[in-house]
């Protein structure tokens, strides 16, 4: 699966281009564009990711669909061992007796696929350091994805996450409902005091999403820990990509001398200098850490990882 979605890299379109059937602002008319919380609209973020991503990658999905998804289905995809969860007539009598070992089938998905993203919209995905922002990147992804699901006939579905699950989106197919869930995602989300519990999201979709599906969690992961446990039962049911969005800066201070950073979830504040070389170091080493607990957590969990960051094309 993750060399699929390596595949989504659409690049970014001109400053000022116009998608086909646009049509250039007139001199004191509104921009259409912009929605009143001064963010682009649903509308045009399709549109203009229809033009310069979609339409292109569009002949990806037709050979493509049949890796992505395994459950219940005609076509024999591969014999494992069987666990704890697995349902029981699955199991393969004949390997079993002969191995020792129970062994259950796996086949390939013969309907169409439903999807979900568990999308965090927590104070932390505000931030970016460049021209673009981590909730700009995670909003460019849900477009691009959920808009060549939805043109194959299949279903898509939303559980967005803002000081808790403030929206669910049940899945549906069709343009507009990919219209519908980015807009979800454009309004402001509710940010109470505290920090993110990613594990909250994680629970919710556990407990909602009965049918097997293809989850996408979207998130920075910047959390309050005992999510890893939620994320790799969620895995045990559905097929699982943990959709990481980070910024240069969250890895990396350049030394940019006396700085004010604030933390976007308790609103703490710290001056720090950064042209001490010994911080910097410190910040890189916690940083290098936490990459490599993030990576390990993963793949305990027996989930695909996929990251996308704000200095990059999707």
């Amino acid at each position: 699966m993750k060399n699929w979605l390596r595949k989504l890299a659409p690049p970014r379109s001109a400053s000022g281009a116009s998608p086909p059937g646009g049509r250039h602002q007139r001199p004191g008319e509104a921009d259409s564009s912009v929605s009143p919380h001064g963010q682009e609209t649903a509308e045009h973020i399709l549109r203009r990711l229809e033009w310069t991503a979609i339409r292109r990658l569009d002949g990806l999905l037709q050979g493509d669909f049949r890796t992505l998804m395994r459950g219940a289905g005609l076509d024999l995809a591969d014999l494992r061992e069987y666990q704890h969860h697995d349902d029981v007539c699955h199991i393969d009598w004949n390997v079993t007796a002969r191995l020792q070992i129970p062994h259950v089938r796996v086949y390939t998905e013969d309907r169409e696929m439903a999807a979900w993203f568990l999308v965090d919209l927590s104070p932390s995905v505000d931030f970016g350091s460049g021209e673009l922002r981590k909730r700009h990147i995670s909003t460019e992804f849900v477009a691009v994805l959920a808009r060549m699901l939805t043109r194959h006939g299949n279903r898509v579905g939303a559980m967005l996450y803002g000081s808790g699950v403030d929206s669910v989106i049940p899945t549906r197919g069709g343009r507009r409902h990919v219209l519908h869930l980015l807009d979800s995602m454009q309004q402001p989300a509710s940010h109470a005091e505290g920090v993110t519990r990613l594990q909250d999201l994680l629970k919710s979709a556990a407990s909602l999403i009965k049918r097997r599906s293809t989850v996408f969690v979207v998130s920075d992961f910047i959390s309050e820990p005992g999510w890893e446990c939620p994320l790799g039962l969620l895995a045990q049911r559905h097929e699982v990509v943990a959709v990481r969005v980070v910024d240069p800066l969250e890895l990396d201070l350049p030394d940019l001398g006396l700085l004010t950073i604030r933390d976007s979830e308790p609103g703490e504040q710290l001056l720090v200098d950064t042209h001490d070389a010994g911080f910097r170091k410190r910040f890189a080493r916690i940083a290098a850490q936490r990459e490599a607990e993030l990576r390990e957590s993963f793949v305990k969990a027996g989930v695909d990882a996929l990251e996308l960051s704000t200095d990059g094309d999707l």
